[in-house]
């Protein structure tokens, strides 16, 4: 956790010749402007200006000058640039020109809602992530294709699993900027490989998934690969899930957070299943359709994983893909777990069945379109209360 002289005597010390001022879009895409190492101190004293008008979900042209504010806290060299004149990139926080938070980043949205569970509930929540992504070939123009790396299935070893190797990559070079892989495999699908990380506080999970698909995407294109992370890139095979780990530091509120993030899941699906492919991808291969909770169960929407510790309080969320924004999937899942503690709400009872064995469940369901999605979101107070926008 650097400050910021800290980081301004490394960067002097270190040859550091370039900064990357990192933030994203409503979307979770990541943007960065790069500033030449002299030009950091002007950075952390005053923001670095830029265009929202050309943001997705930003501003409009006549309102448009917003600044970044570089997170010390969030430094990191990049190691697959040189190691003389080197490259360090930041997470930056945006204002009004005015200095106010700007409403729609996405990274404020989160902190508010980590700072609202510690000031006004006394709990803070712990978040672990699973990853899938799929490596496909490139053709000879360099164009991605639909072609797997492999043909492995699930936990495969090599030589049937090509990813080994760039999946070692990938873990070194999380380990060189700071962030703590724990696990990676081979996944079922051909050419379909997951790496999943010990969890942390919410704000450092959210920077730490962004990383890691930036640094996947980076690690495949050096090695001739594609990096996919859309849901169902290919019709027949296992989908891209972004399961997510929560954890409440209060045990004893483990139903009442259970209980709320069932409660509103459906009211916020639209941001953590995004996109036209996020709904082939429901339903089948272990991706969730019922909006229902069990031990151990993964064709519920929520998975209470076994645990020898009793006072364990990890859930796994199983709807969400890799198209989502991270971020604001953390806060509306904060959010809907300070409901039910504050409401303190109650779980309906587990399911024991195989869900994807059932035609009709008699249960609610998570929605089937991104257009139906969309409708309970705009139709719900929930999401637009939580977000601010």
């Amino acid at each position: 956790m650097y400050t910021v002289s800290e980081v301004l005597d490394y960067v002097e010390e270190e040859d550091v010749k370039f900064v990357r001022l990192a933030f994203f879009d409503l979307r979770g895409v990541q943007k960065n402007i790069s500033i030449m190492a002299g030009q950091l101190k002007n950075a952390f004293e005053n923001g670095v200006s830029f265009d929202a008008s050309a943001v997705f979900g930003f501003e409009t042209p006549e309102k448009s000058d917003l600044f970044l504010h570089p997170d010390p806290t969030t430094v990191a060299v990049l190691p697959w640039r040189p190691t003389t004149g080197k490259v360090v990139r930041m997470f930056c926080t945006i204002s009004y020109p005015d200095g106010t938070p700007y409403k729609k980043d996405c990274r404020t949205i989160l902190s508010n809602a980590v700072k609202k569970a510690r000031d006004e509930y006394g709990v803070e929540f712990s978040f672990g992530t699973e990853i899938e992504f799929y490596l496909f070939k490139l053709d000879e123009k360099g164009e991605p294709t639909k072609i797997p790396f492999d043909n492995a299935g699930y936990m495969d070893i090599a030589p049937e699993d090509k990813g080994e190797n760039i999946r070692r990559e990938i873990c070194f070079t999380l380990e060189q900027m700071g962030i703590q892989p724990e696990s990676s495999h081979h996944e079922e699908g051909p050419g379909q490989n997951e790496i999943d990380f010990h969890y942390s506080d919410a704000l450092t999970a959210a920077d730490n998934a962004a990383t890691f698909k930036w640094i996947v995407r980076t690690r495949a294109a050096s090695a001739g690969l594609y990096a996919d992370f859309s849901p169902k890139p290919l019709p027949d095979s296992a989908g891209t899930g972004f399961h997510i780990n929560i954890s409440c530091s209060d045990p004893s509120k483990k139903r009442n957070v259970l209980a709320g993030i069932l409660k509103h899941v459906q009211e916020f699906t639209y941001y953590m299943n995004c996109t036209k492919a996020s709904y082939d991808r429901l339903g089948s291969c272990k991706a969730p359709r019922y909006v229902a909770w069990g031990h151990e169960n993964r064709s519920t929407l929520i998975r209470v994983p076994y645990a020898s510790n009793a006072d364990a309080s990890r859930l796994e969320i199983r709807n969400p893909d890799c198209e989502c924004n991270v971020y604001i999937v953390f806060t509306l899942l904060i959010y809907a777990a300070l409901d039910g503690i504050k409401n303190n709400l109650e779980p309906p009872e587990p399911v024991t069945e195989n869900l994807f064995e059932v035609d009709d469940a008699k249960m609610a369901t998570l929605p089937d379109t991104l257009a139906a999605a969309k409708k309970l979101a705009e139709e719900s107070t929930f999401p637009k209360e939580v977000l601010g926008f």
